[in-house]
């Protein structure tokens, strides 16, 4: 259970998370988990967790799994085994949070729900994260994160209008899920602090679509129809500008929320008199000259680079980013000098570059990154330390299959 904390303390400290997450979800709830300072054992099946299997001739340790599993300590367990079983029962009892996202009723089967591990351990955090949520209709669906912005109506708002729906580049919907499962855990341990009592918690990827789309809610519901997929244009077509422009050696993403914004770009354009020109003064204007306005700033960015352009924003105070690509991404300065990204030496990737948390304690310094584990590479030293087994009951429990298929 946790420890009293201090000053110089991770909020975390003293906390026990027991991470049996697969792919992205349920790992990245429990790196943030880590670098907070919880001590977490990630617990694999014996074949692994599946992001190890991407990548060939590493030994596992493919670089989303490097990512999202950094300061764990990891171990394997055959929870379909009756002595893995109980080796993780062992385990609830003297851990605070276990967090799973396999699909709904998984643990039950396996014998290991809810039920189970809080008559173990009544304060325990069980920590739940899937694709529909354990209830409702859809809930024993298949649920990936492309099918959850298909379903969520992500893909439906994505790409332009005379194009095929298309989704997010990014994993959204993946770690949507495991950000708000670590909020979850964070008020069901605060809550424990008040009342003493664990609880289930669980939130559901396509819960979360919703609210990403509240400009293009509010724009549908406004006129009473659906508006078509608007590109890199605002998504009620109500802000203007707001696109992706072309620059000499790229693109360049220009929005401006206030008239004021409009004022500024004009000047950086040179064309103070569109500033004020009745035509475009006001946004609600600009928004029924749309492709105009959006002519207007494509000509003259094409004749700048985007990083040129970046530097005027700056000055002038217009909202305004360039379009970077990955490798650009991954030397970003601004993201190296504030540590949210960091060189890393991994013994098997090489030089790579590890997110750390993007929460912050402003007491304390970020928790350093330490390299991921290889599969079960902590099992003996968590079962003799964490749960005071001899060498001779350990190799007992391989014997029985605990740690094999």
């Amino acid at each position: 259970m946790n420890a009293p904390t201090t000053e110089n303390q991770y909020p975390l400290e003293g906390i026990t998370v027991l991470d049996l997450g697969q792919v992205y979800q349920g790992p990245y709830c429990g790196f943030l988990l880590a670098m907070a300072g919880a001590r977490v054992i990630k617990i694999e099946p014996p074949h692994g967790d599946s992001v190890r299997s991407r990548a060939e001739n590493t030994g596992g340790n493919s670089l989303a799994f490097s990512m999202l599993n950094s300061n764990k300590e990891g171990i394997v367990l055959n929870l379909k085994n009756p002595a893995g079983r109980d080796v993780l029962l062992r385990l609830v009892e003297r851990a605070d949070v276990l967090v799973q996202n396999f699909a709904p009723g998984v643990m039950d089967k396996l014998g290991v729900g809810y039920d189970v591990l809080k008559a173990h351990n009544s304060g325990i955090i069980y920590a739940s994260g899937s694709g529909y949520g354990a209830s409702g209709p859809y809930r024993d669906y298949l649920a990936m994160d492309l099918t959850v912005q298909a379903i969520g109506g992500i893909m439906s708002v994505t790409g332009f209008e005379d194009g095929p729906p298309v989704k997010a580049g990014a994993a959204v919907s993946d770690f949507l899920g495991g950000a708000h499962l670590f909020g979850a855990v964070m008020t069901a341990l605060y809550n424990r602090e008040r009342t003493g009592m664990g609880s289930s918690v669980e939130t559901a990827m396509f819960d979360m679509c919703y609210h990403t789309m509240a400009s293009n809610l509010s724009m549908t519901h406004l006129q009473g129809r659906l508006i078509p997929r608007t590109g890199n244009r605002h998504g009620g077509l109500s802000v203007v500008p707001y696109n992706v422009y072309p620059a000499k050696d790229g693109y360049i993403a220009i929005i401006c929320v206030k008239d004021a914004h409009w004022k500024a770009l004009c000047h950086a354009m040179g064309k103070d008199e569109l500033g004020v020109d009745p035509k475009y003064a006001t946004n609600k204007e600009r928004a029924a000259r749309i492709d105009e306005v959006d002519d207007i700033v494509s000509q003259w960015s094409k004749t700048l680079g985007k990083e040129e352009i970046f530097s005027m924003s700056q000055t002038e105070k217009f909202p305004a980013a360039p379009v970077r690509d990955l490798n650009e991404l991954s030397a970003d300065p601004h993201l190296h000098a504030r540590g949210a990204l960091q060189n890393f030496d991994h013994p098997t990737l090489g030089r790579i570059v590890l997110p750390n948390s993007p929460v912050r304690f402003s007491h304390l310094p970020l928790m350093p990154l330490s390299v991921n584990p290889n599969l079960g590479e902590h099992t003996q030293q968590v079962l003799e330390e964490f749960l005071g087994m001899d060498e001779a009951q350990i190799n007992d429990l391989q014997q029985s299959g605990a740690f094999s298929p």
